[in-house]
């Protein structure tokens, strides 16, 4: 062997050991840490049992649109959890359950295309020009989970609706889906069902 040879086979060799060495402890540190957000168990989105039809188009002025505003939430709706309420002054969070996004956000969309799939109004969301619209419907979603003493999931929401001719008109909803285990896949199901007869009933009063 030569000295040249002697010289770069030590090298060589250290080089590949501190390699493996190094894909050894990526490969311990890998299996301790999540390099990424970590995937619940179970994923809850709302999906409206009445949708618009493909191809359905519409058109009309700002006078004959309504425009559906995401609804505001109390604190403990405005998270990806699921509130359980536990007793009259305790509130905790399924386990294993997490919204899509905010359940208000998820809401509104239902609520809007709850009424586009009745073909009776032009509506607009999630634009600048629902700003124009004439009509204008907004409120409070107060409720949206599990209640622990009723065995029950409730879907509450409080709507604003805004006239053409500025007259103002509030009215509350409420729809309840009883028999239901705290458990994410029961409760997903049964919060679905809730919001859309809600927005059945929204949908019915905008006209």
């Amino acid at each position: 062997m030569s000295r040249k040879e002697a010289a770069i086979m030590p090298f060589s060799g250290s080089r590949q050991g501190l390699r493996m060495a190094a894909l050894a402890a990526a490969l311990a540190l890998s299996a301790c840490v999540s390099l990424g957000p970590e995937v619940p168990p179970s994923l809850l989105t709302l999906t409206p049992a009445n949708a618009a039809p493909a191809g359905l188009s519409a058109s009309g002025t700002v006078q004959q649109a309504i425009a559906v505003f995401e609804p505001d939430a109390p604190r403990k709706l405005d998270v990806v959890r699921v509130p359980v309420q536990v007793n009259a002054s305790t509130v905790a969070y399924l386990k294993d359950a997490v919204w899509v996004e905010k359940p208000s956000r998820l809401f509104g969309r239902l609520v809007a295309e709850t009424i586009r799939a009745r073909q009776t109004r032009l509506v607009l969301d999630g634009s600048d020009i629902r700003q124009a619209a004439a009509t204008k419907l907004s409120g409070q979603l107060v409720e949206m989970g599990y209640d622990a003493p009723s065995g029950a999931v409730v879907v509450r929401f409080d709507a604003e609706l805004v006239q053409p001719d500025g007259k103002i008109l509030t009215r509350r909803f409420e729809a309840e889906v009883t028999g239901v285990l705290p458990e994410a896949a029961d409760v997903g199901p049964a919060l679905n069902e809730a919001a859309n007869k809600v927005a059945a009933d929204v949908a019915e009063w905008v006209g």
